[in-house]
């Protein structure tokens, strides 16, 4: 998946480099729907990092941690990454989103599931 080149720094570069490399790593761990859903929090990843580049320092460090969270969040027995460990990440992610004000950018779904919102898990903990 192609980002368009509308980064404004190194920062912003070595986020989206992150989250895509992580991508590549779960294709070859991950397949179905918590491939799918990993490939959705990517999108809505970098569509984040994009849209706050030039955005406060408090905004930008929360995306930050988003990515790191989901590049990050591994678990040691064998798998990549958990079915557990990726319903956290789309929980932060999600989060992130709505407390950017990009609610449109909220992804649905839960790993080994099909359709379903997050959208009230996340209003829960705001």
């Amino acid at each position: 998946m192609a980002v368009e080149e509308r980064s404004s720094g190194p920062g912003t570069d070595v986020l989206i480099r992150k989250v895509d490399s992580h991508v590549t790593a779960l294709r070859a761990g991950l397949q179905g729907p918590d491939l799918e859903l990993a490939e959705r929090l990517a999108s809505c990843l970098r569509e984040l990092v994009v849209s706050t580049a030039q955005a406060s320092a408090a905004d930008r460090a929360q995306v930050r941690a988003a990515v790191h969270y989901f590049v990050l969040r591994r678990e040691s027995r064998g798998r990549l990454l958990s079915v557990r460990s990726l319903a956290a990440a789309q929980r932060l992610v999600n989060r992130a989103a709505f407390q950017l004000g990009r609610p449109d950018l909220v992804v649905d779904g839960r790993p080994g599931r099909a359709g379903g919102s997050a959208a009230p898990d996340v209003a829960a903990h705001n």
